[in-house]
């Protein structure tokens, strides 16, 4: 458990290095800064895999094997997991790296919560009956695969603002650097649509285990009621989009204000009394 661990520990400068390089290619605009963040984040995805896999082993070999997606320190770095991949599929998509200085932090802040607060046990522990159910797997996945895109529309709608300032006399020349409103507005919607059909398929899923597992398909426990706030504001903002035709600066603060929907979802709920306390 400690190679694990300790090889996840890695993984967590290895991202603020790849965050790093993001942050210098975008300030001093040297195209030179950019293959090697892009190196170093693939670089730690990679190694943040093997990891995972060793602790997927070793859960085995401790005799209460299951996929390391059970606690909060396992969701933690799984979720760094899928922003990161999420993230280097849309750059190698759309040919630009400038997104990297947004998004990569939040996959680092999220290893560096996972692997450095006490408050999070690394350990890998036994799954409590709730949890010994073939959804795991599937309602994890796409519950995190929707929460890694919309933390990406996040980075956008920062990036879309912070486009939009006005340099005064003072030039900013890295905000050049920087996609055209339009493209960032077009990414952002994008990420918001594929984060928004994982998150609904995270809660079918879960609602299909809840079933098996509690006999009720709902139960308004606090984490399924904020999911659904959730997803409601993201319906919101799709609909604002599709039919009042909302873009832009609105948009942006949308993606915003809906990604601390999905941290309360995630982080703030686990204080409250309910079912999905354990998490």
């Amino acid at each position: 458990m400690i190679i694990n661990t300790t090889i996840l520990g890695w993984v967590t400068f290895i991202y603020f290095g790849s965050a790093i390089f993001y942050i210098f290619r975008m300030i001093t605009g040297k195209e030179f800064w950019g293959p090697l963040a892009s190196f170093i984040a693939l670089a730690g995805l990679i190694v943040q895999t093997f990891g995972l896999i060793m602790r997927w082993i070793e859960s085995y070999k401790m005799g209460i094997g299951h996929t390391p997606l059970s606690n909060l320190y396992e969701s933690l770095i799984f979720f760094a997991w899928t922003i990161v991949l999420l993230y280097l599929i849309i750059e190698w998509r759309i040919k630009s790296r400038s997104l990297g200085a947004f998004v990569i932090p939040f996959a680092f802040f999220s290893m560096a919560y996972a692997s450095f607060s006490p408050h999070v046990n690394s350990r890998i522990q036994p799954l409590i009956p709730a949890l010994q159910s073939n959804w795991l797997i599937s309602h994890v996945i796409t519950c995190f695969l929707g929460y890694a895109a919309f933390a990406i529309a996040c980075a956008i709608g920062f990036m879309y603002l912070l486009k939009g300032l006005k340099g005064g006399e003072r030039p900013r020349p890295f905000l050049g650097f920087l996609p055209g409103r339009e493209i960032l507005d077009e990414l952002s919607y994008q990420s918001v649509v594929i984060g928004f059909i994982f998150l609904s398929l995270g809660i079918i899923t879960g609602s299909v285990w809840a079933y098996s597992a509690w006999g009720s398909y709902w139960s308004w426990d606090p984490k399924e009621t904020w999911s659904l706030i959730t997803w409601l504001i993201y319906a919101a903002m799709l609909h604002s989009r599709f039919v009042r035709g909302w873009r832009g600066k609105r948009m942006a603060i949308m993606s915003i204000l809906g990604f601390a929907s999905v941290l309360f979802t995630y982080f703030g709920v686990n204080y409250l009394p309910g079912l999905h306390s354990y998490f």
